[in-house]
């Protein structure tokens, strides 16, 4: 999972991120979660925390094992589940109460061109990438926004500056899951903050686009919330 440093998250999304991330603790899986997108001074991409669950004992070779071994097994497999689900949300919590909007730079292509790298390098069979961020690139490569409000952007063109720029990932083939696109800090007190169809269609192009490109596939584009569950 990652977070963008430069999103603020109502009550309601970030209810929705801790739902999702939450799911990703199961047996037999890794999570990692990385903060990004604000190169300035105490706001950069890092890995904030991260762990692996172990595997249960598969079902053919349980009739193999004590009663009383499986008993604790079984208890040490929830007690570690628990734990890593506590301390993945508990982290999840700390990083957004860090996030900020006063930040003059959001450099959200150069981040996940970096978190690419260490999710193609991780040895899961099926990557899956949660993604909360406004997705609204503000950089010296390009800006997403005009006067405060989402700029209706030409994805072909802002395609060929991002690939000029040498800032296409290689995902590994990991499956995105977007929450919080097109988020504007204070949205109800921001003029002309109203954000178009046309304008927002423009936006997921952009972005079905360029994860394409940086071998990836989007599983949805909440815009700003997911409508359906993350497929983990």
């Amino acid at each position: 999972m990652a977070i963008d440093q430069t999103t603020i998250f109502d009550d309601k999304l970030q209810a929705q991120i801790a739902e999702m991330a939450g799911k990703a603790i199961r047996p037999a899986g890794a999570y990692t979660l990385f903060d990004f997108s604000a190169f300035s001074q105490g706001h950069y991409t890092e890995v904030v925390t991260r762990g692996v669950i172990e595997s249960p004992i598969p079902e053919k070779l349980r009739d193999d094992i004590s009663e009383r071994a499986l008993r604790s097994f079984d208890a040490c497999m929830t007690g570690q589940s628990a734990y890593a689900k506590k301390a993945l949300l508990t982290s999840i919590v700390r990083v957004e109460s860090m996030a900020t909007n006063d930040l003059a730079k959001s450099d959200i292509l150069a981040a996940l061109k970096d978190i690419s790298d260490k999710v193609r390098a991780s040895p899961a069979s099926d990557k899956v990438v949660l993604l909360a961020s406004d997705m609204l690139e503000n950089s010296s490569v390009s800006s997403f926004y005009s006067h405060n409000a989402v700029r209706r952007i030409d994805p072909k063109a802002e395609m060929m500056k991002a690939t000029a720029a040498g800032l296409i990932g290689d995902f590994g083939g990991a499956r995105v899951y977007v929450i919080g696109a097109g988020l504007l800090a204070g949205d109800a007190k921001v003029k002309n903050a109203y954000r178009d169809p046309q304008t927002m269609s423009a936006l997921k192009e952009f972005w079905t686009l360029y994860f394409q490109k940086s071998n990836a596939s989007i599983g949805e584009f909440g815009a700003p919330a997911l409508l359906g569950a993350v497929g983990y």
